[in-house]
């Protein structure tokens, strides 16, 4: 393997400041930044591997400036944060066991189904009045019902990953009612999570360079900073925006790849 340059390492950087601000509004940054590591010549389990190293630094941007600006509940972040820990490393140890590209037509067709569930609008969050809808659960239900998104969807990220930030978001307004920005908001606590058990462990494992992922980190802390922010200060149309380009990318994305095989 050649070791990428200064030049290209500066590319990269680029790249993870772009997907960093992506990533922070509707998921999706590894679109980018995974393409791009392999463009740079690095073998696919270096770039998986370095791809960690880098994105936990946008995640973990992104959910400092959401925390800064009052959208994660402490609460649920307490049990969705273990949740999504533990949910990622249970996820990565199945690996070994089934293979992840037979769940590739079903994450295509979530995806898909993802993008017609955000084109119809936001879902409707009913008035104290109102004696239905996921607002008028307990809030210890909807915790509850929070941790076991953040479970099966890090088990997710653990074991395939394409979407996750996406699933978290649409999870979060689907079944608690949580408005776009602020599903988003939630899930980077989820993303932060996970993301940093595949840092342990690919780091344990020796297959992320750091003397690329670094850099990269750089373009991510800024990347994620500025994606929250403008999901703060835009609100819902933009992750709902945001979240529709980048489930209907990934759809394709996992489509062409298979189609190539």
């Amino acid at each position: 393997m050649t070791e990428p340059g200064i030049p290209v390492v500066a590319g990269l950087t680029l790249v993870a400041l772009i997907a960093g601000t992506l990533d922070a509004i509707a998921g999706g940054g590894g679109l980018l930044t995974v393409p791009a590591l392999l463009w740079a010549g690095l073998p696919p389990h270096l770039a998986l591997g370095t791809n960690k190293g880098q994105s936990v630094f946008g995640s973990g941007a992104a959910l400092a400036r959401y925390a800064r600006g009052g959208l994660v509940d402490p609460r649920r972040a307490r049990l969705t944060f273990p949740a999504g820990l533990g949910g990622a490393v249970a996820g990565a140890a199945l690996v070994l066991a089934v293979p992840p590209a037979a769940l590739r037509p079903v994450v295509i067709a979530l995806l898909v189904g993802v993008s017609a569930f955000m084109l119809a609008g936001r879902v409707p969050v009913p008035t104290p009045r109102v004696n239905q809808g996921p607002e008028t659960a307990p809030r210890g239900a909807r915790t509850a019902r929070a941790g076991l998104i953040a479970l099966a969807v890090g088990a997710y990220d653990g074991f395939f990953g394409p979407g996750t930030g996406t699933f978290l978001i649409v999870g979060f307004v689907a079944l608690l009612g949580d408005g776009p920005a602020r599903a988003s908001a939630e899930a980077k606590v989820v993303n932060f999570a996970s993301n940093l058990a595949a840092v342990v462990l690919f780091a344990w494992r020796g297959v992320v360079l750091w003397h690329v992922a670094l850099p990269m980190a750089a373009g991510q802390l800024a990347g994620g900073w500025l994606g929250a922010h403008l999901a703060i200060r835009r609100g819902d149309r933009l992750v709902r925006r945001a979240v529709i380009a980048v489930a209907l990318a990934a759809a394709a994305k996992l489509a062409w790849d298979g189609w190539g095989r």
